[in-house]
């Protein structure tokens, strides 16, 4: 599996790229606010040399024609790269069929069910994003709703990669390559999360210690 970087933040992006570890970015308007930034294109351009892989730009407008041409300049930043986010409605279904027809990649965003999940990948969806954290707010099983689809899309030959998306610990990211997701999209919090573990802490500074005892 997979792991991107959930951010609009380029002193982050830089940080895990340097890793080694992810291979992609996705971003959302509300990421995007935080940062402040102005020039969305720049913005794209900046991540694109840094992460060499899909980077997801969602798009605002609400029907379907103005969503083409929105994500038609989305993707003209980075061809190879750039992959539209369109949060899941039946304009954005549309969208998504006609900009697979001009070789465009997207993602399907706020992806809560199978149903969903299924539409999109029917109407040519490159990528559908589960929120798993946010099922799990709600009392529902974000996990088992995540592994619904990977066994449907799986059972049918389904090309359409699943991005595990609303990550909240590196519990979610385990449970999330057990339940088939292709991609984790995690914020640079829980892939900090990730590395870390109190006995691999205290390992290095007994080695350390015992190393010093030499000297």
């Amino acid at each position: 599996m997979q792991l991107f970087l959930d951010t609009a933040n380029i002193v982050e992006i830089e940080k895990a790229a340097s890793w080694g570890v992810i291979r992609g970015v996705t971003t959302n308007p509300s990421l995007v606010s935080r940062e402040g930034v102005g020039d969305f294109t720049s913005l794209l351009q900046r991540i694109c040399s840094l992460v060499d892989g899909p980077i997801s730009a969602e798009v605002l407008a609400e029907e379907s024609d103005a969503m083409v041409q929105e994500a038609l300049a989305l993707a003209a930043v980075n061809m190879e790269q750039i992959v539209i986010k369109l949060p899941l409605t039946a304009e954005a279904l549309q969208a998504m069929h006609i900009l697979k027809g001009k070789g465009v990649r997207t993602n399907a965003t706020l992806v809560f069910s199978a149903p969903q999940a299924m539409l999109a990948a029917a109407a040519g969806a490159s990528f559908v994003s589960p929120f798993v954290g946010r099922l799990d707010d709600i009392g529902h099983n974000g996990i088992a709703t995540l592994g619904e689809i990977a066994e449907i899309f799986s059972l049918h030959g389904i090309e359409t990669k699943i991005i595990a998306a609303s990550i909240r610990h590196p519990q979610h990211v385990v449970e999330a390559a057990k339940a088939g997701a292709h991609i984790a999209t995690v914020p640079l919090r829980v892939l900090q999360q990730m590395l870390l573990h109190p006995l691999t802490t205290s390992g290095i500074i007994q080695f350390q210690q015992d190393w010093a005892k030499l000297k």
